[in-house]
C-alpha cells in the first residue's frame, strides 16, 4: 500500500513539474511574441517618419490622366518611328525585359551615345525633377526634349516627327480621341503629354508598401533588420519618401571622391553642367530605390554591376562608414523588398499602328 501511494505521489509531483514547465515555456513564448510585436511596431513607426506607400498614380494638374491619353502614350512609348532613323523608341533604353531600364552602362541613342545611365521609368513620374542632373522638369518635359536630342530620338525638329505621325491614319484618330478639344491634335507637346500620362500610371507597389500600411508580417526578419540598418546608418537621410529617393539633390562623394571606388571611366561633374556653380560639382539627383534589385548597373554612369558593391560604396563615400558584410547583406535584403509587381498592361509590347 505504501509503495502504491508513494508511486501515486511521485506521478502527481511529476505532472505538477511538467505543468509548471509548460506554463513557464508558454509565458516565455508569449513574452517573446509580444516583444517581437513591440519591436515591429517601433520599426514601423520609425519607417513612417521617412517613407510612405506608393500612390495609385502620379497625377498632374497640367496634364490630367485619361484612358485615351494613357493608351496613346503606351503606343508612342514603343514607337520607333518617333526617332529620326526609325530605329529608336523610349522602350529601346527602357526595356520591358529589364524592368523598363537598361543593362547597359550607357545606351546609344539615334545619333549619339548617352552621357549617363538610363534608369527605370517605373515610378519615375513621382520624382521632384527628371534626369540625373535635373535638366528636365517632369516626365512631359523629358519626353518633349527627347524628340530632338541627338542621344535619344534625334529628330532635326519637332515638326519633322509631327509630320511623320500625321501620315499614319490610326494615329490621327488616336490623337483626336486623346485631345478632342485641339484643332490640330498631333503636336510635339501632345506627344509628350500622352507619353507623360502613360508614365504617370507606371506604379509598382511592393511588400514594403504593405508593411508601411501596417502589415508587419509583410517583410521577413532579415528585411526588417535591413530596413532598421538602412535608417540607423543614415541611408534614409537622402533616400526617403514614397520612392525611397527622388526627392532631392546630393553630392556624390561627400567623404571621398566617388571615382576612387566606382572606377568610373570618366569623371562626371553632375549639375555643374546645368548651373555652372562650383557648389554643384558632382551633385546629382538622389535616385529612387524602388525596383533597384532589378535595374543594374548602378550609379549615374552604370559603373558598378553589383548591388552589394554599390551599397558598400555608398557607405564609404556618402556616409563615411565601412559597412560590415552583415550590414550590407541586410540592407540588400531590404532593398529587394522594394521590387514591385509590374502592371499587367505593360508586360508585353503593344501592336503598333
Amino acid at each position: 500500500m505504501c509503495l502504491i501511494f508513494h508511486s501515486v505521489c511521485v506521478i502527481i509531483k511529476f505532472k505538477e513539474v511538467n505543468v509548471r514547465k509548460s506554463v513557464l515555456i508558454s509565458l516565455l513564448l508569449v513574452s517573446g511574441v509580444f516583444s517581437m510585436g513591440d519591436a515591429d511596431k517601433k520599426l514601423l513607426a520609425k519607417a513612417k517618419q521617412y517613407f510612405s506607400p506608393l500612390p495609385n498614380s502620379f497625377p498632374s494638374a497640367d496634364n490630367p490622366i485619361t484612358p485615351q491619353k494613357v493608351e496613346l502614350g503606351r503606343l508612342l512609348f514603343f514607337e520607333r518611328r518617333l526617332s529620326v532613323n526609325n530605329m529608336i523608341s523610349c522602350a529601346t533604353c527602357h526595356a520591358i525585359e529589364y524592368y523598363y531600364a537598361t543593362p547597359a552602362s550607357k545606351d546609344m541613342g539615334a545619333l549619339a551615345l548617352q552621357r549617363r545611365n538610363s534608369p527605370t521609368v517605373f515610378n519615375t513620374a513621382g520624382q521632384f525633377i527628371q534626369n540625373w542632373i535635373g535638366n528636365r522638369k517632369d516626365v512631359e518635359d523629358q519626353a518633349l526634349q527627347a524628340l530632338t536630342a541627338p542621344a535619344t530620338l534625334g529628330n532635326p525638329s519637332r515638326e519633322h516627327v509631327e509630320e511623320k505621325l500625321r501620315k499614319i491614319p490610326q494615329y490621327v484618330e488616336l490623337f483626336r480621341k486623346a485631345f478632342p478639344e485641339d484643332k490640330e491634335p498631333i503636336t510635339a507637346e501632345n506627344i509628350a503629354k500622352a507619353i507623360g500620362a502613360f508614365e504617370r500610371t507606371l506604379v509598382t507597389p511592393s511588400r514594403f508598401d504593405e508593411f508601411l500600411k501596417g502589415n508587419t508580417k509583410a517583410l521577413t526578419p532579415e528585411e526588417k533588420r535591413g530596413l532598421k540598418t538602412f535608417i540607423e546608418v543614415g541611408c534614409a537621410t537622402c533616400h526617403n519618401g514614397a520612392l525611397v529617393g527622388g526627392t532631392m539633390y546630393q553630392k556624390f562623394g561627400i567623404y571621398e571622391p566617388y571615382w576612387n571606388y566606382t572606377k568610373s571611366e570618366s569623371i562626371d561633374e553632375g549639375r555643374f553642367a546645368v548651373t555652372k556653380n562650383e557648389e554643384d560639382k558632382y551633385v546629382f539627383k538622389v535616385p529612387p530605390l524602388r525596383n533597384v534589385a532589378m535595374t543594374a548597373p548602378y550609379f549615374h554612369d552604370g559603373s558598378v554591376a553589383s548591388l552589394e558593391e554599390a551599397v558598400w560604396i555608398m557607405g564609404k563615400v556618402q556616409l563615411g562608414k565601412d559597412l560590415t558584410k552583415e550590414q550590407v547583406r541586410d540592407i540588400v535584403a531590404f532593398l529587394k523588398s522594394l521590387t514591385g509587381k509590374m502592371p499587367e498592361n505593360v508586360r508585353t509590347p503593344p501592336i503598333l499602328p
